[in-house]
């Protein structure tokens, strides 16, 4: 009736003044329309959630539509300000509690892929950073037993390759020269002995002279040089004791040495030492005898070959790491010590065992959980236990079976998905649980209650009969046919 008044008084209010007053007309209209239409919009909002009831549907819970987390068990506005949108019971397929099901569309939109749970040979490729070096085997120090004066030097620079018994200098020495003396002179007497003219223990003498040259390390080809030409040598020969290199030179022509004296320091690299370090959960794969590959930036395209020759008992404090020594056959000298290598370590674990790719792996920190293809746009969480981790496969210890199927892209989106919908079911369950608390606490007391002992404190024992108040005089035997109606009442004054 008001805004029908309101209308009138517009139209009135339009003739009265022209342009304005239909202009006031049709605004006014135009919020009759749209209220209209919000009235409409209503009641389709409201006949669509009996809808469903309709057809067998009922309403679970409302939740936002852009935040499913945001649940509700009535409708309304989201955080957001959006309406909220009902969630119908029915309208998927029931399934354990935890598993997932996803229609094929949505699966395909994602990029679901899956991999089969099998028997694998575990290999672990171990790669790291190596270091040549020299075997400490073949590292070889030249020094004297006498002293004297280096009179020739044939070696005279670092680095200089030499074969085993090459000479290295020559040492003028005056012990060397009288024990020669004494050589030559007992070895005149032996032959005294023979013309049975020389005093006994002269064989003693001989023997014990050339005793003392070869413990001066001189060389077999100058003591029979010298049993032969019987003439006294100036200086004493230091040969190579083995073929390698001259890693250090601590000697010059016309110095003075003595016994002890490091002259040279010689190094065989026919093998080479090349020294890694693996980490600490890489150390069980390592086995002394395992093959090595080794890859250097000077020789691109080639790869050499070695073996593990010794595991060092201890770890490196400031690296936490473990060093691993390798061996390296070297017969052309071309790896050369202090080069950086490249070093692959291969190690097989076992030939069957049970194995999951590592992208299907969710690792938490506390657990590994897998998601389980059960079929059919199934799809389940699985908490599993881990072995060891060979490149891209995990060893799975429990938790699946060969032939089962987990997988292997979006399991993110799969595993939160699992988690939302558990988190709802159990906000929902605790909602009932909550209500029927609620119920139960509300009839508790009416149990057994006489409804005839329903009297008010002071009426006990009051005769209803009885009841005159001091206004009410007079009213006894009243016909309760005979008072007024309100119709009749109007126009009294209250």
């Amino acid at each position: 009736m008001l805004k029908k008044a309101v209308y009138i008084l517009i139209i009135a209010l339009g003739a009265a003044a022209g342009g304005a007053g239909m202009y006031m007309l049709a605004r006014y209209s135009d919020l009759l329309d749209l209220e209209k239409g919000g009235k409409a919009a209503q009641e389709a909002a409201q006949e669509a959630a009996p809808e469903a009831e309709k057809k067998g549907k009922k309403i679970l819970y409302w939740r936002a539509p852009m935040d499913p987390t945001y649940i509700s068990d009535k409708p309304g506005k989201s955080p957001m300000g959006m309406d909220l949108i009902p969630v119908y019971e029915g309208e998927e397929e029931e399934v354990e509690p935890g598993t997932v099901k996803i229609d094929p569309v949505t699966i395909q939109n994602i990029g679901v892929r899956t991999a089969k749970v099998e028997r694998r040979p575990l290999e672990k490729v171990i790669r790291t950073v190596g270091r040549v070096d020299y075997d400490e085997k073949r590292l070889y120090h030249v020094n004297t037993k006498i002293e004297g004066w280096v009179e020739k030097l044939y070696v005279d620079f670092t680095g200089q390759k030499v074969e085993k018994g090459d000479i290295l200098l020559e040492i003028y020495s005056p012990e060397l020269v009288s024990t020669q003396e004494e050589y030559l002179l007992a070895r005149r007497y032996s032959k005294l002995i023979e013309a049975e003219e020389a005093p006994p223990g002269t064989d003693s003498i001989l023997e014990l002279s050339r005793r003392r040259l070869e413990l001066w390390d001189v060389p077999a080809h100058q003591i029979e040089e010298l049993d032969r030409t019987g003439k006294i040598m100036k200086t004493l020969h230091i040969h190579s004791p083995s073929r390698g290199i001259v890693v250090e030179k601590n000697v010059v022509e016309g110095m003075f040495v003595k016994p002890g004296m490091s002259l040279y320091k010689i190094a065989d690299i026919s093998k080479v030492w090349v020294y890694v370090d693996v980490y600490e959960y890489e150390t069980p794969w390592i086995k002394v005898g395992q093959e090595a590959e080794m890859t250097l930036a000077s020789y691109p395209g080639r790869v050499f070959k070695g073996r593990v020759s010794f595991i060092y008992p201890f770890m490196e404090p400031k690296t936490r790491t473990n060093k691993v020594r390798l061996e390296f056959d070297n017969p052309r000298f071309e790896l050369k010590p202090d080069m950086y290598a490249n070093v692959i370590l291969k190690s097989r674990l076992k030939d069957d065992s049970l194995a999951v790719p590592k992208e299907a792996v969710l690792l938490s920190g506390e657990r590994a959980v897998v998601i389980l293809s059960r079929g059919e746009g199934k799809f389940m969480p699985t908490e599993v236990r881990l072995g060891a981790e060979a490149d891209e496969y995990y060893q799975v210890l429990e938790g699946l079976e060969e032939g089962d199927e987990v997988v292997t892209s979006a399991h993110f989106l799969i595993d939160s998905e699992s988690r939302l919908k558990e988190a709802i079911t159990k906000m929902l369950e605790a909602k009932k649980d909550k209500k029927a608390d609620e119920d139960k606490e509300g009839g508790k007391g009416m149990e057994g209650m006489d409804p005839g002992s329903m009297n008010h404190p002071g009426m006990e024992g009051m005769d209803h009969g009885s009841m005159k108040h001091s206004g009410m005089e007079g009213m006894e035997g009243m016909d309760p046919g005979s008072m007024k109606h309100p119709e009749d009442m109007e126009g009294m004054d209250h």
